[in-house]
């Protein structure tokens, strides 16, 4: 049985001042959530997520990972140095990462193993362009995207991933795919999961994340195959998020 996640993707975004404020509103908000939560923040503020969450039911991650476990590696952050705050969960392959600093299907592929043979859940991001959407590129996009990730992974590391559908053209535009729209995509990572691993296809969760907010999360979360959100701008405000938490 899959579990819904709600994870917050706070971008290069934070100081201590706010954190604590947003930390508290959530804390204070989320109750018994009824869904997996999460938080992944610019590694500076592990630490300060750390103390702020530990005991409550939401949980903390980052948003990039080393593909190398030590060495000179200047600006690099390893898995072991995510473990070290108690980091359950990294984002991996999203499409900022895979444009601004030129990441590959492969190197993406790398990062996500490098996640799960060190015990952290990488949550594997996969999108389209609006070009490429225009072209009818979405499906081979896609399936090439995660494609190389299962290919990489050992048949049981499956289970312990996570995805997440962002169409490229509705991150942080105020754009989002219609839930049929999502929900087709999200059928298709299904099935590829599925011819990988049964097992997989069964408890992965598929995360929506292309602007997700409190006004179109219950729409889009009732689609059989949306499992969560990967929220951006809206896990910046703890009203905003826990509306979405709700929504589960």
């Amino acid at each position: 049985m899959r579990r819904k996640l709600i994870a917050g993707n706070w971008k290069m975004n934070g100081n201590l001042a706010a954190n604590a404020v947003l930390l508290t509103g959530i804390r204070s908000g989320i109750g018994e959530a009824h869904c997996d939560v999460a938080v992944c923040v610019p590694a500076p503020y592990l630490a300060q997520c750390r103390d702020a969450l530990a005991g409550s039911p939401a949980r903390w991650g980052a948003q990039d990972l080393s593909v190398h476990e030590s060495g000179a590696f200047t600006g690099e952050v390893s898995a072991g140095m995510l473990l070290d705050f108690g980091s359950r969960y990294v984002i991996v392959g999203h499409s900022e990462r895979r444009s601004y600093h030129g990441e590959s299907d492969e190197t993406v592929a790398a990062k996500a193993a490098r996640a799960v043979s060190a015990g952290l859940i990488p949550i594997v991001c996969v999108g389209e362009t609006l070009q490429q959407r225009e072209q009818g590129q979405t499906e081979s996009t896609v399936t090439r995207q995660l494609d190389t990730v299962l290919a990489t992974l050992e048949p049981e590391q499956l289970t312990r991933i996570v995805v997440a559908y962002e169409p490229v053209w509705a991150i942080g535009t105020g754009k989002t795919a219609t839930p049929e729209m999502a929900q087709q995509v999200h059928a298709l990572l299904r099935m590829l999961l599925k011819e990988r691993s049964v097992a997989a296809a069964e408890v992965v969760p598929v995360l929506y994340g292309g602007s997700m907010k409190p006004d179109n999360a219950a729409e889009l979360l009732a689609m059989p195959d949306i499992d969560g959100g990967l929220i951006g701008g809206a896990s910046l405000k703890a009203t905003d998020f826990l509306a979405i938490i709700r929504a589960c």
